[in-house]
């Protein structure tokens, strides 16, 4: 394996790593097929960049054949709230991306994911990319964004979201806590 190379993770899911260490921090998650550009290899370590622009450190031992321009799959109308219920459930995990486990922001990037939509990664990046929409009109499937964390808005003052907090861990649909409402930073949707 080359550095430059384009390879896919090999394994149903595969933690990526801040450093090439196991009891290093899971930053993300790299799930079955999807591509991964290797920036170097160090031991039986390799530092890869998804294709999301998300850097770490994955096992090249998870690493498998070259990547395929098609991987994602056609863009096609969906719901990504009716998506992200499908995790109704799941664990919370930091840096989480399936049914084992996921993240308040993995389940938005994988909700989208599912429709063939990439978008950013984290919280503040979704923020960031997504478009402004006024708490006025609000509609199911928008996004309330916290700076460090992020819910789907189901309406009706109720939120769905993955979440780590008092007796609430994993992904649950709740009436927005007051809690994380005072925080809200802003609204946004993907177009």
């Amino acid at each position: 394996m080359s550095s430059g190379s384009e390879r896919t993770c090999a394994g149903d899911v595969a933690p990526i790593r801040a450093e090439p260490r196991d009891d290093s921090e899971q930053v993300t998650q790299a799930v079955r097929g999807e591509p991964l550009r290797v920036e170097e290899e160090r031991g039986e370590w390799a530092r890869v960049r998804t294709a999301y622009d998300y850097p770490g450190w994955i096992r090249r031992a998870a690493l498998g054949g070259a990547a395929s321009n098609d991987w994602l799959g056609p863009r096609r109308e969906g719901d990504p709230l009716a998506e992200a219920r499908t995790f109704l459930g799941a664990p919370y995990e930091w840096g989480g991306m399936t049914q084992r486990g996921i993240d308040c922001s993995g389940l938005v990037h994988m909700a989208y994911r599912r429709l063939g939509h990439l978008i950013p990664r984290d919280a503040d990046q979704q923020e960031e990319a997504g478009e402004t929409v006024a708490a006025e009109v609000l509609r199911p499937g928008d996004l309330v964004c916290y700076g460090d964390h992020i819910a789907f808005w189901v309406g009706e003052g109720r939120i769905l979201h993955s979440t780590q907090r008092d007796s609430v861990n994993g992904v649950v649909e709740e009436d927005h806590p007051p809690q994380l409402a005072a925080r809200v930073r802003r609204y946004v949707r993907f177009g």
